[in-house]
């Protein structure tokens, strides 16, 4: 199975290096010297990584064959893509791949069913399901430890415990500082 995970960003410097959006969990293993990567699109590779660094925060990898700045710009927005055994498994128990998450069946602990998960945004701050209601409605279940209760692969479903509003906004508690008189403090 084949999984995104980087885009090039700008070159660095004048010897062909480039930053990297890193979009995998683990990029020393998937991002390593050595690795071989396709490419979307696939006419610019496949790319052998020859060199990886972490500077100011950020990777920056060479890939073989390109020396220069000019060839490092040329790669802007490309992405990585790594081939994954589906079989294989995160390191930590309570990790999972995207690929392992889509298409589960997404309930409350009393069993109520809300949708299946159709998608996986990864964002700065938290990881959000994006799950298809039964209507074709779709609602977003942050992937934080006091709203997803398990996660479950071989009944294929994930067991959430929303608060109040996340599933129905009708349940929504307003919490409200301004006086209910409508007076200026």
């Amino acid at each position: 199975m084949e999984l995104v995970v980087a885009r090039i960003g700008r070159a660095h410097g004048i010897k062909g290096e480039v930053t990297v959006e890193v979009r995998t969990d683990e990029p020393e293993l998937r991002l390593s010297p050595g690795a071989v990567l396709k490419t979307e699109p696939a006419a610019a590779g496949p790319l052998t990584i020859e060199t990886g660094r972490v500077h100011s925060g950020r990777l920056m990898l060479r890939f073989a064959g390109v020396k220069d700045r000019t060839g490092a710009e040329a790669l802007r927005n490309i992405l990585l893509i790594a081939e994954v055994d589906p079989a294989e498994l995160p390191e930590e128990e309570d990790e999972y791949y995207d690929h392992q998450l889509m298409d589960l069946d997404v309930v409350l602990a009393d069993g109520t069913e809300i949708g299946r998960i159709t998608e996986i945004s990864h964002l700065p701050s938290q990881d959000l399901f994006i799950v298809e209601r039964p209507d074709g409605s779709e609602v977003m279940i942050p992937f934080v430890e006091e709203i997803v209760a398990e996660i479950d692969l071989e009944e294929q479903r994930c067991v959430i415990t929303p608060p109040p509003g996340l599933i129905d906004e009708r349940e929504a508690i307003i919490d409200s500082t301004r006086d209910e008189a409508g007076e200026d403090a």
